[in-house]
Formats: C-alpha cells, structure tokens, sequence
C-alpha cells in the first residue's frame, strides 16, 4: 500500500518537445543540455535516420533526426529546430527535433501505459502517455529508441 502511495505523490521532470504535431516528453535527468542547430556532418553508409555528426566542445556526438527515426517526414531546420544532447547507454547522442517546449512537472498518477501504436511510433519506444489538462504527451524510453545495432552503428563512426 505504500509503494502505492508513493507513486501517486511522485512527480516527473520531464523536457517536452514536438515533432510535427505531436508532443514528447523525456526524463529531464537524461538531458544533458539543449542546443540550436549547428553543421552537422554527414557520415557515409550510416543509417537513414542518423543526420551525420557534430563537433560539440571537442566531442564528436551522432545526431539522430528524430522525424526520420519515427518514420515521419523530412523537414528542414528552421530557427526553432533543436537538438536535445542524452546519454543512453553510456554514449553521448543529439536528437533533432522541431522544437523544444518547456520543462513540465506532472504527476505520476497521470501517466498511463502506451496503446500499442501511438501517433505513428511503435510503443517499445514509449514508456507511457501523460493526461495533461489539454492535451496528451508521449512519454519516449529513451533506453529503447535504440537498438543494440542501433548503438553499435553508432559507434563505430
């Protein structure tokens, strides 16, 4: 009962972004910083959703195009386009996306598990979907947005 309870209280930090007109949300603890867009370098044979490379304080970081890695269509960066630094599995990765909302507090009660196909994205890479006032948000496990492949392509560049 008190694991319960304490679920109910918990309150998740979390940055939200859109992507096209869908709202995503990740835990803020694995942002390390927000940043414009910058040249990025394009990286022959690398899959269709990796964007290329960026040169970030002397730190070579892959750049995932989010839209791309969803299956949504191309856009070009405009002045609201951001990229969202993560750490996942110990490696430093930029995700672009069309631009960053703000920081939310909500709670954990509100957040309930993902349907299986939500807005076009396959739900292994959804942790879950938080009931806001207005609207809904899409919670993403960034743990999973990539594959072991995934990560080992990444790797290697």
């Amino acid at each position: 009962m008190e694991q319960t309870q304490r679920k109910d209280d918990e309150l998740l930090q979390l940055v939200t972004f859109s992507i096209g007109e869908e709202e995503f949300g990740v835990d803020i603890l694995k942002v390390q910083e927000i940043i414009r867009t910058m040249e990025i370098t394009k990286v022959p044979r690398a899959q269709d959703f990796v964007e290329g490379v960026i040169n970030l304080r002397g730190k070579v970081i892959p750049i995932i195009d989010l839209r791309r890695r969803f299956g949504f269509s191309s856009k070009e960066h405009d002045k609201h386009t951001r990229i969202i630094v993560i750490e996942i599995n110990n490696m430093i990765v930029g995700f672009v996306v069309d631009s960053v909302s703000e920081v939310l507090r909500i709670p954990a009660a509100t957040v309930e598990p993902p349907p299986p196909v939500v807005a076009g994205v396959e739900s292994e890479y959804i942790s879950g979907v938080g009931k806001l006032e207005d609207r809904l948000l899409i919670l993403l496990d960034l743990d999973k947005l990539l594959s072991g492949e995934d990560m080992e392509a990444l790797t290697q560049m």
